[in-house]
């Protein structure tokens, strides 16, 4: 249908009214694309639009203070050796680890806590999980106390795995709750649940920390989830401390350091890890829903895309805002 109109405007028209009909139609096409949504090439848009669609939603964020940290010690783990964990609690802590917890079990004890059973004690945990597990330690951690606690199945328990996938038993859940009812009412967190997978030979998969959950007095489960930063960083990886050595060798260097005067300006000195992009001002921003964080505040804002995966950017939110106030200081003094 299309040829025959073409023909027939060919006969009838000049060459230059084909032209400026085609330009129209081009354009017009290009208009009803980007009204509804579809992708427009950017040589069509102009500069304003442009500049207006690359700038990323920044996502509300409320700070919330932490007492509880879990991590596991590098090493051997199995279910006949155990697992080390190390706990950093700002308070003094209650962690119970419970091997072989029922996964539906877990699942309903986390939504019981959220429509009304408040989870702040083992006892309460236990009775939201109906006592669906093979076999419970509790251990009492000072606080600031960062020592290690194995965990380990009895001998005589005769486990030496959880069976095939799928699986309907978690390997271990440990939870920290606070062990002083009056530090309960001063902080917002008032337990974590760690799902830890160890690996057995039924599941080679090795050991590793699969979720973590913080459970807030108001009755929220929110999914605690790790941040991808750069290969350089060692402060945001939640791996095992260096050997003594390289701790005695950055002691002396920060030493070093303070007794010079610092010359540098605030930015890249400030943090260990500069922005993949400019190299000049400290990571400050994660991008969502990938959660990679590489980009500084000025380079946010140009990207829809995450240079690290090339994944489509929602949202993103920053990790300080020091660092956001600084660079608002520094452009209103530029532009004075």
């Amino acid at each position: 249908m299309a040829a025959v109109f073409l023909v027939m405007l060919y006969e009838y028209s000049p060459l230059f009214y084909i032209t400026v009909v085609f330009i129209c139609f081009l354009i017009t096409a290009a208009m009803v694309l980007g009204w509804f949504g579809f992708d427009v090439p950017v040589i069509l848009r102009s500069s304003d639009d442009t500049e207006l669609s690359l700038k990323i939603p920044e996502k509300r964020m409320v700070q919330v203070k932490n007492p509880f940290a879990l991590e596991m010690v590098s090493g051997a783990s199995s279910v006949t050796g155990g697992v080390r964990l190390r706990p950093r609690c700002l308070e003094s802590c209650v962690l119970t680890c419970y091997w072989g917890c029922a996964v539906q079990g877990l699942q309903e004890a986390l939504q019981s806590h959220q429509h009304g059973v408040r989870i702040s004690t083992p006892h309460k945990f236990e009775e939201a999980l109906h006592s669906d597990y093979q076999h419970h330690q509790t251990f009492l951690v000072e606080q600031g106390d960062p020592s290690e606690r194995l965990s380990h199945l009895p001998a005589d328990s005769g486990i030496r795995d959880f069976g095939f996938l799928p699986r309907a038993r978690y390997p271990l859940v440990a939870l920290l709750t606070l062990a002083e009812p009056d530090m309960r009412e001063l902080y917002e967190i008032v337990a974590n649940v760690t799902v830890i997978h160890i690996t057995d030979d039924k599941y080679r998969l090795t050991s590793r920390i699969l979720y973590q959950y913080l459970l807030t007095a108001q009755g929220h489960v929110l999914d605690l989830k790790q941040l991808f930063m750069s290969a350089d960083d060692q402060s945001w990886r939640g791996v095992s401390e260096p050997p003594e050595e390289e701790q005695q060798q950055r002691k002396e260097e920060e030493e070093e350091e303070e007794e010079e005067p610092n010359l540098q300006e605030s930015g890249s000195g400030e943090s260990g890890w500069d922005c993949v992009v400019c190299q000049n001002a400290p990571v400050n921003r994660v991008l969502l829903p990938c959660r990679h964080t590489c980009l500084c505040d000025g380079c946010v804002e140009r990207f829809r895309q995450c240079p690290m995966c090339r994944a489509f950017v929602l949202e993103s939110f920053a990790l300080s805002h020091h660092f956001t106030t600084d660079r608002q200081e520094l452009e209103g003094l530029a532009g004075e």
